[in-house]
């Protein structure tokens, strides 16, 4: 894993996901970029020794402990043994508490400061609920670990970064969900982070209503009147840039988006097609209010593709592309 040597370069933890899946091959394809930070993957060494064989790429693994400087050739791993032997395309639920291991190991060195942040792989979110173990997903698992309260999800993309106000929500729940309290949280975040990890020093977020044509005054639905208006006054007078709500049929269109750092939508559907359909394999998944920078794969654990060697690498690259440019965005305003 070719590095550039810089005593400020990040250091990033890049955890290597279900091991069944695609997550241990694409980050033993890491190698065939350099980087200008250091990435440590965690994960079972003999695994992932095994992946960067197969992918014909001839690296030492070499057991990373803290304060390791990279070394050409060498290929770093905060070693976690596995609980079972892992077989492409064939997730065992006794792996599950290995899963979870990686992602605790990733996450204290973050806390500790050892990991300037966190890049995940793909997890199988049913293989680890089929082991007995409660688990909705990175995100809500890494907000709890934290004592975060509430986090926000947010996929860049295609020239764009969409946040958004609920996520993994039935259609006929998310009205519910979306009170002023909420919404006020979620754009506080949204603009703490674009400040501190993106280096903008006064984000321009466009915010979408809710309902079609952005409820038409009231006519077509009253969460625009009760609920997001009444919220963009109040964070207004305290200085946010905040432009809506907008119909979101037409929030995405050039001219619109034009000068905009960042979109937020009110529901998962609302805004991600738009994102995916720009950006699918490239898109990054970010959560911003958590303590640490973590970045994620827009993608699963591809189960199908595991071991083919036909897993495209494209969105964990730009995942840890963009974990770099945070890191940096930190670190000058430290």
């Amino acid at each position: 894993m070719s590095t550039v040597n810089n005593p400020r370069q990040p250091v990033l933890a890049i955890t290597s996901g279900e091991p069944s899946g695609i997550g241990p091959e694409l980050c033993a394809r890491l190698v065939e970029r350099q980087w200008p930070a250091h990435l440590v993957v965690v994960g079972d060494a003999e695994l992932l020794e095994e992946r960067l064989e197969r992918a014909g790429h001839a690296m030492v693994v070499r057991p990373w402990q803290a304060g390791m400087a990279p070394e050409a050739g060498i290929f770093d791993v905060l070693h976690c043994p596995l609980v079972r032997p892992a077989l492409s395309g064939a997730p065992d639920p006794e792996n599950a508490a290995y899963v979870l291991k990686v992602l605790d190991s990733a996450l204290e060195g973050c806390i500790q400061g050892v990991f300037g942040g966190m890049v995940t792989a793909p997890v199988h979110k049913g293989v680890i609920c089929d082991a007995g173990i409660a688990f909705s997903g990175h995100t809500e698992y890494l907000a709890a670990k934290t004592g975060t309260p509430q986090v926000v999800m947010m996929l860049v993309g295609g020239g764009m970064r969409v946040a958004l106000a609920t996520t993994h929500l039935p259609l006929a729940e998310v009205a519910a969900a979306l009170t002023q309290e909420r919404l006020t949280r979620t754009l506080e975040i949204l603009h703490h982070d674009l400040i501190a990890s993106f280096g903008l020093a006064r984000p321009r977020i466009l915010v979408a209503g809710f309902n079609p044509h952005a409820g038409e005054s009231g006519h077509l639905g009253r969460e625009e009147v009760d609920i997001i208006i009444p919220v963009l006054e109040r964070l207004r007078a305290r200085g946010m840039k905040l432009v809506g709500p907008l119909p979101a049929d037409t929030l995405f269109v050039p001219h619109t988006l034009r000068g905009s750092d960042a979109v937020l939508a009110m529901y998962h559907d609302q805004g991600l097609p738009v994102l995916k359909h720009a950006s699918f394999g490239s898109g990054v998944n970010v959560t911003l209010g958590l303590p640490i920078i973590r970045t994620s794969v827009d993608h699963g654990t591809a189960l199908d593709l595991a071991g083919s060697g036909q897993a495209d690498p494209g969105s964990l690259f730009a995942a840890v592309e963009l974990a770099i440019d945070m890191v940096r965005a930190r670190q000058r305003q430290a």
